[in-house]
């Protein structure tokens, strides 16, 4: 981005919004973002001509839905405030990042040109690989132009996007390739280690082969390997040979200095599916100082020496890697270091970005040519959203058809319905409708009244329990009662209870009568779609009862006999209300699994 504001392009930098929650390690990090928008303006300050950067501070939950809308909420907007202020209007949007802060970017400000520069395989980075597969793949589809670090990540987006363009990480030339050695100006920490110097610099992360380190520390001792970068992982045995130099944390500016004083710089990276993906930044900077390289055979390394005439020594054992040191430690070949730096100068940021700029302006003329033949898309709309609406109502009647003329929702609803023959018992009980499945008020409890006086008159049972809490003018247990005696049930054969709100507590009370009265077998009888939630609910809290399942054998409100009162077919297998019903029913399972009932 420094290189295209030289260029005269303005730049908003915005400081990295994350991919993943932080931990422990990224406290440091936080502090700094803090400090950056404490000393700038709202989080915005100028950095150098035409380059200003924003550090929004966010909630570091990138995936979230609701810490994204609050995100969105407190970075949009200063984004927008600035532009405005700027006239800093459609400009190209470029991200580094596939997480939901680039897309909201993107969803929410007018742009030009949409850029992703995929550098990295953040699957492997991040912990939540499937949401960041999510995110990058929508911003792929959004992007108009994607540059990639190697040939892996090029496979990944071209399979959603055909622009796709391999553009390996380039080198800051004017600090690497410009950088005069001066004895006086040697960094103080790197004067007392003595030569040669197997070099590193960059993060000292969980990808570097340690294992390797040590067995070539251990296996020449006379040679002194510094590794220039900050910790940010555990480095184990590595830490306790004397001639291996953790030099810390450096700023970028000083980073040549150090390069400066290595024999041979090194990449001694794990293979893994992360390290497959990587170019290292290094390499360039490496050669830009004209120094030799080593690295370990990572694709993106072997990619770079197929096209730069195998200017890095290449190792796939620790011992070939430590021949290759000891080559490289005696190599004073001037040709080769000229080889090095043009290799440098062919790959820094400045050509890169006029190559990407070819890309960049053909993408432009493209959406630009594109936006000119308006009526021929427009026309295009029209019958794009003709077909799309023909077959949202072609789906549309399809799923009617199935859902109304066909048996789907009985065989859907076959598991609720219980049926046993019924048997001899202490006691029929009877769970009143309520409002029930219909939602009306009294309905249901007049036919399972009848039939539970029905089973009564034919001897299964000498008692009756009615069970409903529903009141409605007169409360139901009264009014089932009433009809039952209506019916020719003695009057002192019939119990109630009227404190039942819902099927929990009509088993809950009913358990109670009967352990009062020393029954322990029952007759239940509901709505034939209720049964398996009563069978649920006794198998959770009243497991001594024996209660047979014997629900009305014909329910007015789920018949569906399929011809009508003067005989004719009736093809409408089932109607919106049957299906609420058995819908209220599956609703009801998983609330009271939910409560703890079932």
């Amino acid at each position: 981005m420094s290189a295209f504001a030289k260029n005269g392009n303005r730049v908003l930098f915005i400081d990295n919004t994350g991919i993943r929650a932080p931990n422990f390690k990224d406290i440091p990090r936080l502090k700094k973002r803090f400090r950056n928008w404490i000393k700038s303006i709202k989080g915005f300050r100028k950095e150098g001509d035409n380059l200003y950067v924003y550090s929004p501070v966010i909630l570091p939950f990138p995936y979230f839905r609701l810490v994204r809308l609050i995100n969105k909420y407190m970075f949009i907007r200063p984004i927008k405030r600035w532009m405005k202020v700027m006239n800093f209007h459609n400009p190209i949007i470029w991200t580094f990042l596939p997480n939901g802060a680039s897309l909201d970017i993107i969803n929410n400000i007018d742009y030009e040109l949409v850029i992703y520069y995929c550098i990295a395989d953040f699957y492997e980075l991040s912990g939540n690989p499937d949401k960041v597969k999510v995110v990058e793949d929508r911003l792929i589809r959004k992007s108009e132009l994607i540059f990639v670090q190697g040939e892996v990540l090029e496979k990944r987006c071209r399979r959603l996007n055909d622009n796709v363009y391999i553009f390996p990480f380039g080198v800051n030339i004017e600090a690497f390739g410009g950088f005069q050695h001066e004895l006086g100006k040697l960094p103080d920490d790197i004067k007392s280690i003595k030569k040669p110097i197997i070099g590193y610099i960059g993060g000292i992360h969980r990808h570097i082969d340690f294992d390797l380190i040590y067995y070539i520390a251990r296996a020449h001792p006379e040679w002194s390997i510094v590794l220039v970068g900050p910790i940010q992982t555990d480095i184990g045995k590595n830490s306790w040979l004397k001639n291996i130099f953790l030099l810390g944390k450096k700023d970028f500016l000083d980073l040549p200095g150090y390069i400066g004083e290595f024999d041979v710089g090194i990449i001694p990276y794990n293979i893994s599916g992360y390290t497959a993906t990587v170019f290292p930044t290094k390499l360039n900077e490496y050669h830009a100082m004209g120094k030799p390289v080593v690295s370990t055979d990572i694709p993106e390394v072997v990619n770079f020496n197929a096209k730069n005439e195998n200017l890095v020594s290449i190792a796939k054992t620790a011992e070939e890697f430590t021949e290759c040191l000891r080559n490289a430690i005696q190599d004073k070949d001037e040709k080769l270091k000229t080889m090095r730096v043009n290799s440098a100068r062919k790959n820094s940021w400045e050509v890169r970005i006029e190559e990407m700029s070819i890309f960049i302006e053909d993408a432009l003329n493209k959406k630009l040519k594109y936006a000119v033949n308006w009526q021929e898309r427009l026309l295009k709309i029209y019958k794009f959203s003709r077909e799309k609406i023909t077959k949202a109502c072609v789906a549309a009647l399809c799923f009617y058809l199935v859902l109304f003329y066909t048996p789907l929702v009985w065989f859907m609803a076959a598991p609720l319905k219980i049926i046993q023959a019924p048997q001899k018992s202490d006691c029929i009980v009877v769970f009143a409708g309520g409002v029930g499945e219909s939602g009306k008020p009294g309905q249901g409890y007049e036919e399972r009244v009848q039939y539970a006086v029905e089973l009564y008159k034919k001897g299964y049972a000498k008692n009756i329990l009615f069970s409903s809490g529903y009141t409605y003018v007169f409360e139901e247990p009264l009014v089932m009662k009433a009809l039952a005696v209506s019916l020719g049930v003695l009057e002192d054969a019939i119990i109630l209870d009227d404190r039942a709100k819902n099927t929990y507590e009509n088993v809950k009370f009913t358990k109670d009568i009967l352990e009062k009265h020393g029954w322990g077998n029952i007759l239940l009888i509901s709505s034939p779609y209720h049964m398996l939630r009563s069978q649920l609910v006794f198998n959770k809290i009243a497991r001594a009862i024996k209660a047979i399942y014997t629900p009305m054998p014909n329910s007015l409100f789920y018949a569906h006999q399929g011809k009508d009162a003067d005989g004719k077919r009736i093809w409408k297998r089932i109607n919106l209300r049957q299906i609420n019903g058995i819908l209220h029913e599956y609703l009801g399972i998983i609330y009271y699994w939910w409560r703890g009932w079932v």
